[in-house]
């Protein structure tokens, strides 16, 4: 709840660049539109199939038989036309989608490491003796990156989500009722996974945070000193040191890779 709060920071930027926003999401919803009519028109292909075929038997052999399976193909073929238009219009969609919210969380991004680096050029000497420099500069970098994940792509597959469950399950209604129940049967089960794994996720990237923050604090205090390690003959020491603090990270990061590579299948199998 508390990582929710400071997030309402970033509504100004919202605001700021409100009509990327509103044209991505636009942009998100025609997209599925498509994507769910998609279906609907195979639907209507198969279903004229089905229903011809014993016209098509009934049929003698002859000119009549032949002129009509021709208007059957035809048929088809424009069926099969309107499919691949759909599907164009659907990744157009999709290219400006990203064209408006993933370019939004760039501009945001430039904005806000604008914003850090002023605020830290406004802080007092006794700020920088308190902080190490490569967790100031992890903040500027690596957590800035972060924020334009949540501003760019996560924003933009939630509203996807949102917006494709939606129509998806509409969809599913108008052709019947119990099917699309059944069909829905997993969700709580799938709900509660998401919520389990989520968690483990955030708490996994927060240590990965701080552990890079350190890394990034041993290799700029090693650099500023090198005169000194190489007059005290300390490169294997602090070669070490460094080593260590590497390894700690990239056993914090097999981990949060082991939590992900969990996560798809586990949605997957529930499905």
């Amino acid at each position: 709840m508390h990582n929710v709060k400071e997030l309402r920071y970033l509504n100004k930027y919202f605001f700021k660049y409100k009509w990327h926003l509103l044209l991505g999401f636009f942009f998100v919803s025609g997209s599925n539109y498509f994507k769910i009519l998609q279906p609907k028109i195979i639907r209507e292909a198969l279903d004229l199939v089905v229903e011809n075929i014993a016209i098509y038997k009934s049929l003698g052999e002859g000119s009549i038989r032949d002129a009509f399976a021709a208007d059957i193909g035809q048929t088809l073929l424009l069926f099969g036309g309107l499919v691949i238009l759909l599907a164009v219009f659907m990744g157009i969609l999709m290219y400006f989608m990203r064209q408006t919210i993933v370019v939004m969380s760039r501009l945001i991004e430039y904005d806000l490491r604008k914003e850090i680096f002023a605020k830290y050029e406004s802080l007092s000497v006794a700020f920088f003796k308190e902080h190490n420099t490569g967790d100031l500069m992890a903040r500027v970098s690596e957590d800035v990156s972060k924020v334009r994940m949540y501003l760019g792509p996560a924003l933009l597959y939630g509203f996807n989500l949102i917006s494709l469950f939606i129509m998806a399950i509409y969809s599913m209604v108008q052709v019947d009722l119990e099917l699309t129940l059944y069909s829905l049967a997993p969700l709580p089960f799938l709900s509660i996974s998401i919520y389990y794994v989520s968690n483990l996720i955030n708490k996994r990237s927060t240590k990965i945070q701080i552990q890079l923050a350190k890394l990034n604090t041993v290799a700029q205090e090693v650099y500023s000193g090198i005169r000194v390690v190489k007059s005290y003959a300390q490169e294997a020491h602090v070669g070490d040191d460094f080593s260590n603090q590497s390894e700690d990270y990239k056993e914090k990061s097999m981990g949060l890779v082991k939590v992900n590579a969990f996560f798809q299948p586990l949605i997957v199998l529930l499905i």
